[in-house]
């Protein structure tokens, strides 16, 4: 029986994790997923009376006893330098080893994209970020602070092991999903250690996943070319930076992050599923934040857990919401969030 537990958050996490868990009641006599489900109280409100982020047995035990973790949202006003969300989010993406962050992008329907004379609504990809090193791992920091000669060191640290493990998923991705195209973006023309991205990706292309078509571009062409003609993309690999960044663009381009699902994986172990979105603490409590994204993710979940009829369902029926304008207000409609999860838990129980 599969584990899961949910950390719904801060601000429009816990609304938009309802959702989600509205929709799980329904799939779960259906499709029977047997999921056995934890509700956790880690966040802003927990810190704020507790003085406890996450502790250390906790974390082990997230990495020990679940199968999964859904989380709504982290970032709280009342906590300035969101030390909980650092320590709840970025402990389990390092401590966890979470090292393949997936970022799906795919247009339901074409009046969603902003880009213009777009009609073939074909749109369907996947970036695949690698999710514990590059410049995101923290290691620099400040001399002089303050004073005129101020002095600020990031550090971007690229391991073999690193680059290698998220080109391998990334290309074992594609081939089990039927995808014949992967493209890697990196900086190699002016970032010498991108060289090692370039390499091992022509390697291990070559080598084991020989039936792949493989490109590479630089990140600043690469982002001209998803805006053009993103239709030509199917599978992006990258680093954590610039998959940060491309990530959210193709979001954008599909209709915008209250469509963005996420997951974060260690292949073998526990994975954990979050909507891109964020807390948006001034859109809490009104009723108007979208679900779609926490429920596309609950879907991913699902798919991980060995429920794909289950996972395919939530699909159809964000499509069919999208398609009968069954909306929040960030995508022209004027349903709430409670009433796009009531309609999507019903078209699934119906259909």
């Amino acid at each position: 029986m599969p584990k899961l537990a949910v950390i719904a958050g801060d601000g429009i996490g816990p609304e938009v994790i309802n959702e989600a868990l509205k929709v799980l009641d329904i799939i779960e006599p259906i499709y029977r997923p047997g999921i056995e489900l934890e509700m956790l109280p880690y966040g802003a409100d927990h810190y704020l009376a507790t003085g406890e982020t996450i502790s250390p047995a906790e974390m082990r035990r997230l990495g020990e006893e679940f199968d999964a973790i859904l989380v709504g949202a982290l970032g709280d006003p009342r906590v300035p330098g969101n030390e909980h969300a650092r320590d709840i989010l970025l402990g389990m993406r390092f401590q966890l080893d979470l090292y393949v962050n997936e970022r799906p992008a795919r247009l339901f329907d074409e009046r969603l994209t902003p880009l213009k004379e777009k009609t073939t609504g074909d749109i369907d990809l996947v970036i695949f970020r690698e999710n514990t090193e590059g410049l995101y791992a923290g290691i620099g920091g400040a001399f002089k602070r303050g004073l005129p000669d101020e002095i600020t060191i990031a550090e971007e640290i690229n391991t073999r092991r690193g680059v290698e493990r998220i080109i391998r998923y990334a290309f074992h991705w594609a081939r089990e999903n039927g995808r014949e195209h992967v493209t890697m973006a990196d900086k190699a023309n002016a970032i010498p250690a991108h060289m090692l991205w370039r390499r091992l990706f022509d390697e291990i292309g070559k080598e084991e996943f020989p039936d792949i078509h493989r490109e590479t571009r630089y990140i600043d062409a690469m982002a001209m070319e998803l805006v053009r003609n993103p239709e030509q993309f199917q599978v992006i690999v990258t680093g954590n930076l610039f998959g940060d960044i491309l990530s959210d663009l193709a979001s954008a381009i599909v209709g915008g992050l209250g469509l963005a699902p996420s997951a974060n994986r260690h292949p073998g172990f526990v994975s954990m599923f979050e909507p891109v979105h964020g807390s948006a603490p001034p859109m809490a409590k009104k009723d108007i934040a979208n679900p779609m994204a926490a429920i596309l993710s609950m879907g991913m979940m699902l798919r991980t857990v060995g429920s794909p009829e289950a996972a395919l369902m939530v699909e159809r029926a964000i499509r069919a919401a999208i398609v009968e304008d069954r909306v929040t207000r960030d995508l022209g409609g004027d349903y709430g969030t409670r009433e796009v999860g009531d309609w999507i838990a019903e078209w699934i129980r119906r259909a």
